[in-house]
């Protein structure tokens, strides 16, 4: 099945809705959280700050989220965590009307794949201006997903049931390579965001990448021409 006869398409919200690509590296937003991060590490465990930073790094490459090991290993509450460290100022992230436009006129219906809060892809999405293309029904999330981050094949199998949707027909876009892993085993069309950032292009050479891009925006283009013809 080529590009053009994909019905669904399934992002990942930071690093992919916005990124170096449309002008917000992703290290400005995510360097806002990763310091609430490890100030709430801090203050849970009674660190000083290189601890905390120390151990909020080994659990993000361990288990693949920060949070996933602090809840394995000190019993912290997700809730609490996903409310305080997404608690940010991104008020110089604008409007991405040329990225709304790519996706209000895709003829695929939309979703969002993330390891984050609902609450953040709405704050996120809301200050891109695209947030009333998908509303909270189809986001998931980290809690949707119990706390189980990707690339868990169950929380993948979580996602696409809650969505009703069949990954051979779809189109999957991350930033983190080794995220694509389990949608490519599962059917789905894999699409890599290059990047530079050390976790995300881990894995990047991978057989169960099926292609990669520099812009979002102009890949959706290219799908919708290729859907017009």
């Amino acid at each position: 099945m080529n590009l053009s006869e994909k019905k669904y398409l399934l992002l990942d919200l930071d690093g992919v809705c916005y990124g170096s690509h449309n002008g917000y590296p992703l290290e400005k937003v995510f360097g806002m959280v990763s310091k609430r991060m490890t100030k709430f590490i801090q203050e849970k465990l009674n660190l000083d700050e290189k601890k905390a930073k120390e151990l909020q790094t080994d659990y993000f490459y361990k288990y693949n989220t920060s949070l996933n090991g602090l809840m394995l290993h000190h019993n912290v509450v997700g809730e609490e965590f996903l409310k305080y460290v997404h608690d940010i100022d991104i008020s110089f992230m604008k409007e991405d009307k040329i990225m709304r436009n790519e996706i209000e006129q895709l003829d695929m219906e939309k979703f969002i794949f993330t390891n984050g809060s609902a609450e953040h892809a709405k704050n996120i999405l809301t200050h891109l201006g695209i947030y009333d293309l998908f509303g909270r029904d189809k986001v998931f999330d980290i809690q949707d997903a119990g706390y189980v981050p990707k690339p868990e094949a169950s929380t993948f199998d979580l996602m696409t049931k809650k969505f009703g949707i069949n990954p051979k027909e779809t189109i999957y876009i991350e930033d983190i390579a080794k995220n694509l892993s389990i949608g490519h085993e599962r059917g789905c069309t894999t699409v890599w965001l290059i990047n530079n950032e050390h976790f995300g292009k881990m894995d990047s050479d991978k057989y169960y990448i099926s292609h990669k891009i520099e812009n979002l925006s102009l890949f959706l283009k290219e799908i919708r021409l290729l859907k017009s013809k």
